[in-house]
């Protein structure tokens, strides 16, 4: 493990703030030097370790953005607590790599980014499905190996994806853009897996279905699913838009992966552990015509054996999110997450984000995912008198 490098932005700031990583943009960062913050930024590549990661809070500490290739669990956040920290923010909308009860008995608010990587992630959803269905991966590789001679009728027959059914587990902000970029683009009827529904994405496909009658073409239907087993057993592909917890820990296993058909195919963009990856890999060498496209991997940056050599499946290295916008508007979410705690102000907890991205943003926090239980107050247009943060 090398020694990890940092650099400083605003030396002589009051506030103390460590980042963990190199963030893209700058908007972030004048977020808390406009909040008198010292800036210091890891700028090694390699994942810092828990004890790399406590060295650099040191005895004082106001303030961390940390990764969701870091673990932040008990030891950290007495470490953060210990140095009189008063915000931890994630780099990343899921949080599955933090222990926010460990967190909030140390009374460390949680922040979150978000709103941001909606539409990138969704898009990469869809990517990854259309290079799974053509083939594109497998038929790359064939021609940069000098393996293309001439045209074939048979060569790399992939399916069509125009008119059949699109399965979707997890119909938050995600699936659902998911889902509508593969309803209104390919004509798709939707079947849906949620805990709860969306009144919203079945309005839609309801009306896109009214629209293609009214043009003479076949409409699209929607249908919630009552169970995982009866999607799967509908779709023709399956797109992933869970969380990570132990209900979601290998959702998609060998039993389950039987129900899909032998031309299915299976998407991942939420976490690498929702599919039992050993699992896949037996399914995929017994079942060529299925195909897998995965951003996320059970143990990354490690693949299960055999997963990277099969050609019916599309890997890339975790970068659903990976827009300019996305990345830098997560950086800035993090950033004014921290600001905020820093200077007292209240939590955003709005859906709406957009205006911490824009000049004069809101004087709160936009997403701290424990503010009820660290007693943090809720922001309101209408002015107050009471503290932002409520006592307790």
């Amino acid at each position: 493990m090398e020694e990890a490098r940092w650099r400083i932005i605003n030396p002589d700031g009051v506030r103390r703030v460590v980042i963990t990583k190199e963030l893209p943009g700058s908007r972030w960062l004048q977020y808390l030097v406009d909040a008198d913050c010292r800036v210091e930024i890891c700028t090694s590549t390699e994942i810092l370790t828990q004890e790399q990661i406590a060295s650099a809070i040191g005895d004082r500490c106001d303030g961390v953005i940390g990764q969701l290739t870091e673990t932040w669990g008990e030891p950290l956040f007495s470490k953060l607590s210990a140095a009189g920290a008063r915000a931890y923010s994630n780099y990343a909308v899921g949080y599955d790599n933090v222990d926010v009860a460990a967190a909030s008995r140390h009374r460390i608010p949680v922040g979150n980014t978000p709103g941001v990587l909606t539409g990138a992630t969704a898009e990469m959803a869809a990517a990854l499905t259309l290079a799974a269905a053509r083939r594109i991966g497998e038929a790359e590789r064939f021609l940069r190996a000098g393996k293309y001679r001439t045209w074939l009728p048979t060569l790399f027959l992939g399916e069509l994806l125009r008119g059949k059914t699109v399965g979707v587990i997890g119909a938050g902000r995600i699936g659902a853009a998911y889902a509508r970029i593969m309803v209104e683009g390919y004509k798709m009827n939707l079947v849906y897996f949620s805990l709860h529904p969306n009144p919203a994405l079945e309005t839609f496909v309801s009306a896109y279905g009214r629209f293609l009658d009214s043009c003479g073409e076949p409409p699209v239907t929607w249908e919630r699913a009552d169970t995982i087993a009866a999607l799967l057993e509908k779709a023709d592909c399956v797109s992933i838009h869970t969380v990570l917890n132990d209900s979601t820990r290998h959702m998609i296993d060998s039993r389950r992966l039987q129900k899909m058909k032998k031309t299915g195919i299976l998407v991942n963009t939420s976490r690498g552990p929702v599919i039992d990856e050993a699992a896949l890999v037996d399914h995929c060498r017994k079942h060529p015509d299925f195909r897998a496209g995965l951003d996320v991997f059970e143990d990354e940056p490690n693949l299960a054996p055999g997963l990277a050599e099969l050609d019916n499946v599309v890997i890339v290295p975790h970068i659903a999110s990976a827009t300019n916008w996305s990345r830098e508007g997560m950086a800035t979410l993090a950033a004014a997450n921290v600001a905020a705690l820093l200077q007292g102000y209240p939590a955003w907890q709005r859906a709406e984000i957009s205006a911490f991205l824009e000049d004069h943003p809101p004087k709160a926090a936009p997403s701290i995912v424990n503010a009820d239980e660290v007693g943090i107050g809720q922001y309101s247009d209408r002015p107050t008198s009471r503290p932002h943060f409520i006592e307790t």
